[in-house]
């Protein structure tokens, strides 16, 4: 399905845009070898987007000093000398250049550790060079490591510029392409006479948002003569960046709801109305009604259901999924709930079977261990139509796995499957079921707009009534007689306690309290037959692992000493203490998920967060987020800070790590202007047929020969 019918291209255009799209091999500095290296590095191939290669930073290096300068200033600058004499040192394993440097004001040695070889071939002893770079004391010698040299001919000190810093890795500097390897293929480019940039955004608004033009952006980002020129550059190419994507994300949406007709549940009947009237356990929260309108008002529209659901730790997403998946079965239609592990599948399983015990509903679990002769079974009584809610992990997407009439897909922890893999729930009818995505994990609302701008959302942002805060605690490890009594108090109290621990056994690389050390200490502390102890880590046979879930579940054991693997799947109201070993290990959104598992009963929970005495100042502030709030997403976007979008929800999501110049952290208000603008042009014009709107026509077009058919991902 395509938005646009092709435009007539004329025979100008293509010559604007052919060279751009060039293999890099035919630009002087690259050549086959180098082009193909780019390739495989960086996934350069052509002259655009070698131009979309942007530096990172840039240095002054109008600035020209003495050598006595740069060993007070501590920090990077440029002289100007004479190379002395260079000698090899080490062996074929460990090769290193040394060399010496000389002005008017004294000597200092140089030292090289990688491209030894092409250095030894390439610098010129006794010649006149420009060296930029900063003091070091190494090996109790004051040194300048890796400096940059520019051999200065006929007396002539290159012209001072900005130069830009470009990102680079250590395969293509051995090539020579090197940060200034890079610029130099770049000023090739751009000294081409047959470089035409063609202009993306409408004059009207390049005019309103004093965005300068993109040719100039582009060679001014590579090129500035000043620091004016970097930023009015990277404005301008920032705010097209976030623009294009908000402009894919938004008609992706658009043509959902106009193009992709979706089953139309209009009873809300007999299942539903029991369950909610008779057998539902508790009463909703405000948050989870009004999300429950909304999925029924999706629901009921004729048009496919495409709904993010956002609550944080304990907030009720489960109960909403049970209560969307009834309106389905009254409906006639089948639903299924994918997890991403088989842990929370199990989990989902057996809370949605206790929900809707006494209702006249098959609900079945198909994860990866199911035997051949149980999987059978499943399978014919989803083909059947007999099963009404198959729940499961990524064996629901196999092709063997066929529905009668799938109406609703649900997908917990959305963010762990990849863009293809849900796209698969598409072919399980032969038209698109409802979807609705869920995730535990709060997504800051700058993420949201890039990774899920083109999906409703829906948030429960309220817990349950009689539901405490979880107390946060930061202790030391020299605190360790401490958390034993808090510990011991607890159990005395009828409650139980989860210790957690980021690895099964020692490392000798990362210096952690490993968690079979620590099962041997807490035993030591705890002894049977007076105390019992779960243990359960990823390394165990899944059978194994459920009887030591089960027992803590049934209160048989009072500490389970566990990895992550509890991190989601495990709710046990009488749990009350989460104590996290080397919690300066983890990273905030992980620490808010293991903090979730306790909290879950009426009484107050704690969380101890158990550290190294000696912190960096990035592990402090997590601590500190963590102890002073239990709003994930706050936590969430003090995460995004520390981490960036690409750690913090991981690599799968396209539009993020994709990122050329633009900053999700940085760059909020950039993003916000840019969706609005999006929003207001497609009001305007929903199918960008006017004259002014035809650059951004174009472009959209352009955009879509690349992507794959936008209305059938989810």
């Amino acid at each position: 399905m395509r938005l646009f019918l092709f435009l007539p291209i004329q025979g100008s255009l293509l010559v604007l845009t052919s060279f751009l799209n060039n293999s890099l091999e035919f630009i002087k500095g690259a050549g086959t070898v180098k082009a193909e290296l780019l390739a495989a590095e960086l996934g350069i191939r052509t002259v655009g987007d070698m131009l979309e290669h942007y530096p990172f930073r840039y240095v002054d290096r109008s600035q020209i000093m003495t050598l006595a300068d740069l060993r007070s200033l501590n920090d990077f600058g440029q002289v100007r000398g004479i190379l002395g004499p260079l000698r090899e040192e080490g062996t074929n394993v460990k090769k290193r250049l040394r060399g010496s440097f000389t002005d008017s004001t004294g000597s200092i040695e140089l030292i090289w550790f990688k491209g030894v070889k092409w250095m030894k071939e390439n610098l010129l002893p006794g010649n006149e060079y420009m060296l930029y770079g900063k003091v070091t004391n190494f090996m109790s010698n004051l040194n300048v490591v890796h400096p940059e040299l520019e051999r200065i001919i006929d007396s002539r000190i290159p012209q001072g510029y900005l130069q830009p810093i470009y990102s680079t890795t250590e395969k293509l500097t051995k090539r020579g392409l090197s940060s200034k390897g890079i610029e130099k293929i770049i000023e090739n480019i751009i000294s081409r006479p047959e470089l035409a940039v063609e202009e993306t955004l409408p004059d009207y608004l390049r005019e309103s948002l004093v965005l300068v033009p993109k040719k100039k952006a582009i060679i001014d980002i590579h090129r500035p003569k000043s620091q004016a020129d970097i930023n009015q550059a990277s404005r301008r190419l920032k705010f097209e960046e976030l623009f294009y994507i908000q402009l894919e994300l938004l008609l992706k949406k658009e043509l959902r709801s106009k193009q992709v007709s979706g089953f139309t549940f209009e009873n809300v009947g007999d299942y539903f109305n029991t369950f909610y009237e008779k057998h539902l356990p508790f009463e909703l929260t405000n948050a989870q009604k009004r999300v429950l309108r909304e999925v029924r008002r999706d629901m009921k529209s004729g048009t496919q259901m495409n709904r993010l659901l956002q609550g944080d730790v304990g907030s009720g997403k489960t109960i909403v999924a049970a209560l969307a998946a009834l309106i389905a079965i009254d409906n006639g239609f089948q639903a299924c709930i994918m997890a991403p592990t088989e842990i929370l599948a199990g989990q989902h399983y057996q809370t949605i079977s206790e929900l809707l015990g006494e209702m006249n509903i098959k609900i079945d679990l198909l994860t990866g261990s199911v035997k051949t002769k149980r999987r059978r079974e499943i399978d014919e009584a989803c083909t059947s139509g007999e099963l009404h809610i198959l729940i499961g992990t990524h064996a629901l997407l196999e092709d063997k796995v066929t529905f009668k009439n799938l109406g609703l897909a649900i997908i917990d922890e959305q963010h762990r499957f990849g863009v293809a893999q849900r796209a698969k729930l598409w072919k399980k009818n032969t038209r698109p079921p409802h979807i609705l995505v869920m995730t535990a994990t709060p997504i800051p609302r700058t993420l949201s707009m890039t990774l899920y701008g083109d999906l409703d959302v829906s948030v429960i942002d309220e817990l349950p009534p009689g539901r405490k805060d979880v107390q946060t605690m930061h202790v030391k490890d020299n605190a360790r007689l401490r958390i034993f009594g808090f510990m011991e108090d607890q159990i005395r109290r009828g409650r139980q306690i989860y210790v957690v621990y980021p690895l099964i056994e020692e490392s000798k690389v990362l210096d952690l309290k490993d968690l079979m050390d620590g099962y041997e200490s807490i035993a030591r502390r705890f002894p049977t037959p007076k105390y019992q102890i779960s243990i359960v880590h990823g390394r165990m046979k899944p059978a194994d692992k459920d009887f030591e879930m089960n027992r803590f579940v049934k209160g048989e054991t009072q500490i389970m000493v566990a990895t992550t693997v509890i991190e989601v799947g495990v709710n046990v109201p009488n749990a009350s203490v989460m104590i996290i070993e080397s919690a300066q290990r983890f990273g905030l959104s992980q620490l808010h998920q293991l903090r979730g598992r306790v909290g879950r009963g009426a009484e107050q929970s704690y969380c101890v967060l158990a550290t190294d005495v000696k912190l960096s100042s990035e592990a402090r502030l997590r601590m500190k987020t963590m102890c002073e709030t239990n709003d994930g997403f706050r936590i969430a976007e003090v995460d995004l800070n520390l981490r960036g979008p690409g750690d913090l929800m991981g690599t799968q999501q396209s539009g993020i790590v994709g990122l050329k110049l633009a900053d999700l952290v940085t760059d909020v208000k950039v993003l916000q202007y840019a969706r609005n603008t999006v929003m207001d042009i497609l009001e305007e014009d929903p199918n960008l047929k006017l004259e002014k709107h035809l650059p951004v026509r174009k472009k959209a077009i352009d955009i879509m020969k690349n992507k794959p058919n936008w209305s059938r991902i989810s």
